[in-house]
């Protein structure tokens, strides 16, 4: 599996701890960057990932800032793009199994090392359960073909 991997400023070093951890189990992380902890816009970043799974070109995604709701709100942007914000264990789980989220986000200065590597190797190894999470998700689909620009009235 490839997965497509950035982050903030706020999530560099945890970043880097979770590539090796990816690398380690076998999975090909291609970074995306930030490439060091100078300050930089958070959306430069996730974009660079959401892109790439929306497209297709990446089968999941893995981003992290400080608190994860920035990187969770640019990749929700993105249609096809199911991102999860994730602090715990069951989350992890529930994401896969229920949502199908095809992009995992962490935050750098929420949860340690330790944690993170748990959450990402759960979330990694849980497939979608399929079933009634299908006809859940195909609703959500739908709506991603609509915007209240078209017609806030048919949301």
């Amino acid at each position: 599996m490839q997965i497509g991997i950035a982050c903030d400023h706020g999530g560099f070093a945890l970043k880097e701890e979770l590539k090796a951890f990816l690398q380690s189990m076998g999975v090909d992380a291609v970074d995306f960057g930030s490439f060091d902890e100078v300050s930089v816009d958070y959306p430069d970043f996730g974009t660079q990932v959401a892109e790439r799974v929306s497209r297709g070109e990446l089968e999941r995604g893995l981003l992290i800032c400080g608190t994860g709701i920035g990187m969770s709100i640019v990749a929700n942007k993105f249609s096809g793009v199911r991102a999860a914000l994730v602090n715990e264990l069951y989350s992890a789980r529930c994401s896969r199994e229920h949502n199908d989220a095809n992009i995992l986000v962490l935050g750098g200065r929420v949860i340690g090392p330790g944690l993170a590597r748990e959450i990402v190797r759960i979330w990694l190894e849980t497939p979608f359960s399929g079933g009634r999470h299908e006809r859940r998700l195909e609703k959500i689909a739908a709506l991603e073909k609509k915007t209240v620009r078209d017609d806030p009235k048919k949301l």
